[in-house]
């Protein structure tokens, strides 16, 4: 067993019940306590929690909920602290941060690895697993914590081929709004497990476990990149859309626009990094993606050359830098090139700070989901991360970012809640039918509504606006 930080679980006497510690207003370090562990450096001004607990062990969790029962506080949780709106800092509640609770087990006989919410996925879960020879596709970010990553279903490494990352959750260990401890898989409790595979920050208990299923480590990796212009970039993109569905579902594939650091302008990067046992697989699978019509007009190729996971996280964390502000949009797309590609174009080409990248992710082709929260998806999801350190230039630079994203509003489908800031632009996330569902669950599961929920400017629709 391998333990990160593991503090003791006895039951203390009610007046000092926790093992880790409750910061309060006016305490020295509790402004470090509420936003020190906020990935990106834009942090909320206008919203402070009642107080912080730092949890060390899954006691530490059912005491907070009921301390937040007895003083009529409600709950948020922060597992990695990743969210780009932080959604866990929330006003006049109690902030329970998972940061401290750091836990990971491996079961060889069922393939199962078992993990708290604030492990990492990159960082600390794969490279965990690989001691066994295991694999799971966590966040591409390495520092990502897998709770609030899982809870909103999941995009992690290959989605298009191995699924989204919730569908391999075979049971959550949780703390309900009562205060009591559960276990929740397909047969017990398992209104709340279809709701927690989707959810996000809009669920309705704090997970202290996940029982995740793993997969063999793949034994080579491949990977392709292709660098055009971005005067290209029509010709490219109307391509890669004609074609991404036909590759082979061991390849990630990835469209980007970024300015590579030994770059003084962005370029377009076509990827696939393809997850094999042979070299010969790897060639065969990334094949698809070196017919560009236009690969003799690239600036650079590399063409199914071995990798490493680790070097395809260093290039994640080169991309996401920690210490800068982060303003964050996406959309699901659908529809023909020829509405798709003119829609994305403002968001590709016309980044306003060097370390701003977007990335047009392949889904193609779509496989059924199962029976769970997380039920919105289209063939291609599209992100665009401003980066930045000026924080005068916020306004500008959210500005820019709402234009890009009304530019797509003509083939937009919905977005998906990991990259989103309801606070800011809200559509739908997920199916009417799931929706409804999760609505009926909380009622039963949540009444007094404990849990914050989702963060927003206004009531959660679940709706495009411009379709109503």
């Amino acid at each position: 067993m391998t333990v990160i930080n593991r503090g003791t679980t006895p039951e203390p006497p009610r007046e000092n019940r926790f093992s880790g510690t409750l910061h309060l207003p006016g305490d020295e370090d509790f402004e470090e306590a509420c936003f020190g562990r906020v990935f990106n450096a834009r942090r909320p001004s206008d919203r402070s929690p009642a107080a912080v607990l730092k949890a060390l062990t899954e006691q530490d969790v059912v005491e907070g909920v009921r301390l937040a029962l007895e003083r009529g506080w409600q709950v948020a949780v922060r597992s990695g602290g990743h969210s780009w709106a932080a959604w866990s800092v929330r006003r006049d509640a109690l902030l329970i941060d998972l940061g401290d609770f750091r836990e990971m087990t491996y079961d060889a006989a069922t393939g199962i690895v078992t993990a708290t919410p604030s492990v990492k996925g990159g960082d600390e879960l794969n490279p965990y697993l690989g001691e066994f020879g295991r694999f799971f596709n966590g966040g591409h970010c390495p520092s990502v914590g897998i709770g609030g990553f899982l809870l909103q279903g999941g995009q992690g490494w290959n989605a298009r081929g191995w699924g989204w990352a919730a569908e391999n959750i075979a049971a959550i260990d949780l703390v309900t709004s009562e205060g009591e401890l559960v276990r929740v898989d397909e047969t017990q409790n398992s209104d709340l497990f279809w709701a927690a595979r989707g959810a996000g920050p809009g669920f309705f208990g704090v997970v202290t476990r996940f029982h995740l299923r793993t997969r063999p480590l793949p034994k080579h990796l491949g990977h392709t990149v292709h660098a055009y212009p971005l005067d290209l970039f029509d010709e490219v993109m109307t391509w890669l859309h004609g074609m991404h569905h036909t590759v082979s579902d061991l390849v990630e594939i990835v469209a980007l626009t970024q300015t590579p650091p030994d770059h003084d302008e962005p370029v377009l990067l076509v990827t696939g990094v393809s997850m094999t046992d042979t070299a010969e697989q790897a060639a065969q699978a990334l094949a698809p993606l070196h017919a560009n019509p236009y690969a003799d007009r690239a600036l650079f190729r590399v063409e199914a050359q071995p990798t490493t996971l680790a070097a395809q996280l260093d290039n994640q964390r080169t991309a996401n830098p920690e210490g800068h502000r982060y303003l964050v949009d996406n959309a699901w797309l659908t529809g023909p090139a020829e509405a798709v590609v003119p829609a994305i174009r403002k968001a590709f080409t016309e980044h306003p700070t060097r370390q701003t990248f977007t990335i047009w992710f392949s889904m193609a082709p779509l496989r059924q989901l199962p029976d769970m929260a997380f039920s919105l998806q289209s063939e291609i999801y599209c992100a665009t991360y401003v980066v930045h350190d000026e924080p005068e230039r916020d306004g500008e630079l959210r500005a820019w970012l709402d234009a890009a994203m009304a530019a797509m509003q003509p083939v937009t489908a919905g977005q998906y809640l990991g990259d989103s800031d309801f606070t800011v632009r809200q559509l739908r996330f997920m199916g009417e039918e799931q929706w409804r569902r999760l609505q009926e669950i909380r009622a039963a599961r949540d009444p007094k509504g404990l849990f914050a929920g989702y963060l927003s400017a206004g009531a959660v629709t679940n709706t495009n606006h411009w379709e109503h």
